[in-house]
């Protein structure tokens, strides 16, 4: 029987040297065929150094230093300790004819079961000392009898993401096995003279030196295509979305003259800042426009995002239209109306809040007054998209804390008009500060607008960084402040008591009521709790029936209690930095100075260098440029928050040039062919579209 030819599809059970029941620890991975097996790339690469014997390496391996080279040996396992700690450490005792050496592996406790006594290894990692003795840390292990790919000295060998099923070397072997085959079989996307002119090696080379390096200059410049080719399909997409938008939708040119300007500014019971007139400017200028305006308005906490987003939204009503604006929570929906219908007492402006907390009752008679045009104005939350909301006229959208929303649940509110490519306005707000380099892949689509000015007279918070043993005098100080009448806050990591030696909301609160805050009135709350009864505890709050409330991040996102002054995050060094901003803004919103006190026994540099961070500078650009240096961009605004594709190569915001490189060929490329329809550019669509197609919402695109 002739054997099928292997492609790309080919199952990696019919791959070389997959044996039999292998093939499903490969699957556990998402390695499902050749494809897969090409696309599983190296975490990072070592150079291997043969030794003879133990007692060669023991001569060579100082007493206080650790040799950067890789040891591949030979030996017998003598004897076994078993797993024991928290971290399950396995130590395993190794020895060939001329020594012996330690074997010392960490969260590895499964690996106790190949460490038997009078087994020959062969074992590989990067030898060191500790107590005098020569040992390895975690290295790869194998039989020594199984078939692998021999190391030659000083050879770089990419070490894989692997599992308790199968280890690296494994994976080396089989991808070895059909790295030729596999990369004989990639059709480029991109045209040779653009790789030419970008000086980007071809897909099938960069794949093949990706695999199988011979210098450390071949990954680099295999990296450098892989990530190029990801930045670019992203920006492809990104300036392929603004162009649909630019040339195929519709929104309502709104009227905007200087008096209605001025009877919209007469509404607000303050003065705007110069940024906020600025971005007021910008977006009266979008909206005047039958453009869809689409935009990303930036401002730390209390920089007066609301006003602005009010802004639009009455001059969509002022020209006989409708508003929206989705939050992310029932607390802020309600706070975002009770701050509005402040503002518009006295007016004929029709507003309403839906929420999912409404009676059936009231969220028909809102669902009425929508489709009527009777209601000029709704606040909301994932209640407005509701199948059954349909508005008369909306024009003007405004999404709150857009990260906390998917791209799908954005493009369903814009979609509620009637007319065919006929869409509201929209505009995006985020507290959270979004570096350059997210803003351009995240929001790539976006027009980006920011508030980087606070009102009068709000100063900033005082930040302050303590060891954990100085925890008391920061609760008496925080007694002290409740005594006069204010009102604070205390973070916690998590919810329930764990063995990872993290504070918990109950058993802290129940700490803090039976000692240095006894007397006060202390509650809870965390994102467990059901939408109601977490309403129902900040009511009490804002109404200062609660003097301390203990809670987990469920406070970080636009709650607004004016006489909370205070704010104590236990265990600081447990959170990112943007979201220590966020919970920092939750205080000092009111006539009393702000105070933040992080409490933290930081145990890693990364941990110390965000208390150092927070604590010198109140500048939320700044931090969030901070915290993606220290964290990256998964952590900030991951493909979990955006919809979007994470990236296998690409590093942010180390390849910030290869982006801006990206996005103005991508922009160039768009321009000349919109849709991406010319013959030789179709793969490049396919791809385009398999990679960001559902998340940036392409579906309807050309």
């Amino acid at each position: 029987m002739t054997q099928a030819p292997v492609e790309l599809t080919t199952l990696i059970d019919d791959l070389p040297g997959v044996a039999s029941g292998q093939g499903d620890a490969f699957r556990q991975m998402g390695i499902r065929c050749l494809a897969d097996l090409l696309l599983h790339l190296p975490a990072r690469y070592e150079r291997s150094q043969q030794h003879a014997c133990i007692a060669d390496l023991d001569a060579i391996v100082g007493d206080t230093t650790e040799t950067p080279d890789l040891a591949t040996l030979v030996g017998e396992i003598a004897s076994v300790k078993p797993a024991f700690g928290r971290r399950g450490k396995v130590e395993a005792v190794l020895e060939d004819e001329s020594g012996q050496l330690q074997l010392v592996f960490f969260n590895q406790a499964w690996i106790r079961n190949r460490l038997q006594p009078g087994r020959r290894l062969r074992v590989s990692g990067r030898p060191g000392r500790f107590s005098g003795r020569l040992q390895l840390v975690n290295p790869r292990i194998e039989n020594a009898g199984e078939e692998t790919v021999m190391d030659e000295p000083d050879q770089l060998l990419p070490v894989y993401p692997a599992s308790e099923s199968i280890n690296s070397t494994k994976i080396r072997s089989v991808i070895q096995s059909s790295l030729d085959i596999g990369v004989a079989l990639l059709v480029d996307h991109l045209p040779e003279a653009y790789c030419q002119e970008r000086e980007l090696l071809s897909l099938a080379d960069a794949y093949r030196l990706i695999h199988k390096p011979v210098q450390g200059e071949d990954v680099s410049r295999a990296r450098h295509r892989l990530a190029f080719d990801e930045l670019l399909l992203l920006q492809l997409g990104v300036m392929m979305k603004r162009h649909h938008r630019h040339e195929t939708l519709n929104a309502p040119a709104l009227s905007l003259d200087e008096e209605r300007h001025r009877r919209i500014l007469a509404r607000f019971p303050f003065t705007l800042t110069a940024a906020q007139k600025r971005v007021v400017h910008e977006i009266g200028k979008d909206l005047e426009c039958p453009v869809p305006m689409n935009r990303l308005l930036q401002g730390d906490v209390g920089s007066g995002k609301t006003a602005v987003a009010l802004y639009a939204m009455l001059l969509a009503i002022a020209d006989g239209r409708q508003g929206a604006m989705m939050a992310p929570t029932e607390i802020l929906a309600e706070q975002h109306h009770s701050a509005i219908r402040d503002m518009l007492e006295d007016s004929r402006v029709r507003i309403e809040v839906l929420t999912a907390s409404c009676s059936t009752a009231e969220k028909r008679r809102i669902e009425a007054g929508l489709a009527s045009g009777d209601i000029d104005l709704v606040i909301g939350t994932h209640a407005l998209l509701n199948e059954n909301i349909q508005f008369n006229d909306l024009a003007v959208v405004i999404i709150d804390e857009q990260h906390r929303f998917g791209v799908q649940q954005r493009a369903l509110l814009r979609s509620r008009r009637d007319e065919v490519h006929q869409v509201p306005h929209q505009l995006v707000m985020t507290a959270t500060p979004i570096p350059r380099t997210l803003s351009l892949t995240v929001f790539g689509d976006l027009e980006v607008s920011v508030i980087d000015e606070r009102p009068p007279g709000r100063s900033p918070v005082i930040t302050r960084f303590v060891r954990g043993d100085d925890s008391k005098r920061v609760y008496e100080h925080l007694r002290d402040r409740v005594t006069k009448g204010q009102q604070g806050f205390v973070v916690v990591p998590v919810i329930d008591a764990s063995d990872h030696g993290l504070k918990d909301v109950h058993t802290h609160r129940d700490r803090l009521a039976e000692g240095p805050l006894s007397g006060c009135r202390i509650e809870m709350m965390h994102g467990r709790l059901d939408a109601e009864t977490r309403d129902e505890i900040m009511n009490r709050f804002r109404d200062g029936q609660i003097d301390v409330l203990v809670a987990t991040t469920v406070i970080e996102v636009g709650i607004d209690i004016p006489n909370a002054t205070t704010i104590v995050i236990e265990q600081a060094d447990r959170f990112g930095l943007a979201q220590l901003h966020q919970l920092r803004g939750r205080v000092g919103r009111g006539d009393h100075q702000g105070l933040c006190v992080l409490v933290a026994d930081p145990v890693t540099d990364d941990g110390m260098a965000r208390m150092e961070a927070i604590t010198e500078t109140d500048d939320g650009f700044r931090i969030a440029e901070k915290d993606l240096e220290l964290r990256g961009p998964g952590e900030l605004f991951g493909a979990r928050q955006s919809g979007l594709a994470p990236f296998r190569v690409a590093r942010l915001p180390e390849d910030l040039q290869w982006l801006l490189v990206a996005r103005k060929d991508a922009a160039l490329w768009i321009e000349q062919d919109p849709w991406l329809t010319e013959p030789e550019h179709g793969l490049l669509r396919r791809r385009l579209l398999k990679a960001h197609g559902d998340a940036l919402g392409l579906g309807d695109v050309g």
